[in-house]
């Protein structure tokens, strides 16, 4: 079949397949992190694909409007199939169902504004996580009064660094939502993996309190700000490329589990479903789920 003739005498079915294929390649493109460049607050990319999926709907048309006309009752010659009066489909209402679902998993694709994962938004998620990062770090700075004498010192050690890592992932994340660039995100997943790795030795740490009332305390502190720098990093992962992740699980040396024995899942799932404001049972199932996705990234 000729190609160019076949695109004259089919424009609907052409135009919509060089639509799906710029809304396709679109979200491969923002899934890699590939912008080509700004455009007003948004990105080149996905600007060809909200207008790529915005043209596909004014291509999309009622089916009824090209209902095939009735084959008279009794009149069986040429393609009619049904002699009771009933319309007989044509070739061209098959090729409009197979275009109409073309056009409707176009629509579906993972592009960002519905998945909510463009750099921006995971930037002020980030950054609004930064007050509970802080008040928590604040809480194990006072939780070493708690702790009996004799576990005091090994339990300051171990989070002595957690207010400067802190403070710089902060830092990090408001200059990323400032400006969401390459570069910029280099530095934030840099960030979040040193304060994370600096979380798990901590809690490899309070694991090794003898003190029960002691080694509930500290974990438990520990574990606020573990969380919190667990959500972040999902939330770095999710506009990362495969390649950075693997950057990012190379230098994650204590992973998650050898550490996730001394995880209490209820206090974590409050922590988030308080933050989110939604359901406890809503929370578990995302901490659930990026535990996996880290798990299956090496961390």
């Amino acid at each position: 079949m000729n190609p160019i003739s076949n695109m004259w005498n089919h424009p609907r079915t052409s135009a919509a397949g060089l639509l799906i294929s710029i809304a396709t390649i679109a979200a491969v493109l923002t899934q890699q992190g590939v912008s080509l460049g700004k455009m007003g607050t948004g990105t080149v990319v996905s600007l060809a694909s909200a207008l790529a999926t915005a043209l596909l709907g004014l291509l999309a048309r009622d089916p009824g409007a090209a209902a095939p006309e009735a084959t008279p009752k009794g009149n069986c010659s040429g393609e009619c199939t049904n002699c009771n009066g009933s319309p007989t489909p044509t070739a061209n209402s098959g090729a409009t169902a197979r275009l109409g679902a073309w056009m409707l998993i176009a629509l579906l694709l993972p592009v960002p504004w519905l998945e909510g994962c463009t750099g921006v938004s995971v930037a002020q998620d980030i950054v609004d996580w930064t007050p509970s990062l802080q008040s928590a770090v604040t809480t194990v700075d006072s939780t070493a009064a708690l702790l009996a004498p004799a576990d005091a010192p090994a339990f300051t050690a171990a989070t002595a660094g957690f207010d400067a890592a802190s403070n710089l992932l902060v830092t990090e994340a408001k200059a990323y939502l400032a400006n969401p660039t390459a570069g910029v995100l280099a530095q934030l997943q840099t960030q979040v993996v040193t304060l994370q790795q600096q979380v798990n030795a901590a809690l490899l740490t309070a694991a090794h309190i003898v003190d029960p009332a002691s080694q509930t305390h500290a974990l438990a502190a520990i574990q606020a700000v573990g969380t919190i720098v667990s959500a972040i990093l999902a939330l770095v992962q999710s506009v990362s490329t495969k390649v950075q992740v693997a950057q990012m699980a190379a230098r994650s040396t204590i992973k998650l589990a050898a550490v996730e024995r001394y995880l209490n899942g209820a206090q974590s799932a409050q922590l988030i479903a308080a933050h989110y404001n939604e359901p406890v049972a809503a929370a578990q199932q995302q901490i659930a789920q990026s535990e996996q996705a880290v798990l299956q990234a090496g961390f």
